[in-house]
């Protein structure tokens, strides 16, 4: 009867996006402690966007935000170095995200790649040049913590279903 309990664990959707969820705060958030100089705030943010809270498609749909916060990074980098007014940059770097996202057939998680290339381009008054490579670095970080995150808890998931299916098997 145990199994009953645990498989109910296992399976709720809820308990999952959450474990993962914090699973991947924990790690970034260690990751700032480990390095106080660097702003990981955007490794946190991205995390947060990679992981998904749907089970059955959660590999799938972590791996197209992984690719797509990807997509927008560097769509973001590229355009980054135009010589126009950011707002222009930005809308450039919107119609390219998109078009690469489209490209790849990727537009069902284009929205991510956006938020992505404006992470990049935003810029805030004390940046320095190099402020945008360094947040395409902290996004990079963010989309391979959050798929790795997806990736072993949807492995580790499925063990523990075939345990629990077995023991279940040996009771019967």
């Amino acid at each position: 009867m145990w199994y009953k309990n645990a498989t109910k664990l296992i399976e709720s959707q809820f308990i999952v996006y959450v474990t993962r969820c914090l699973l991947g705060f924990v790690i970034g958030y260690l990751l700032t402690l480990a390095f106080p100089k660097f702003d990981l705030f955007w490794t946190l943010l991205t995390i947060i966007l990679v992981i998904s809270p749907e089970e059955d498609q959660a590999r799938k749909l972590s791996i197209e935000r992984f690719k797509s916060n990807f997509i927008g990074s560097i769509s973001g980098l590229l355009v980054f170095f135009l010589p126009f007014e950011d707002v222009y940059k930005v809308i450039i770097g919107i119609v390219l995200a998109c078009f690469i996202c489209k490209l790849f057939n990727l537009l069902n998680v284009a929205r991510s790649a956006i938020v992505a290339l404006i992470i990049i381009l935003i810029e805030h008054k004390n940046d320095v040049i190099f402020s945008p490579v360094a947040r395409f670095l902290a996004v990079a970080v963010g989309c391979i913590i959050g798929l790795g995150v997806t990736l072993t808890t949807s492995s580790l998931l499925k063990f523990l279903s075939n345990v629990i299916r077995i023991k279940k098997i040996r009771d019967e």
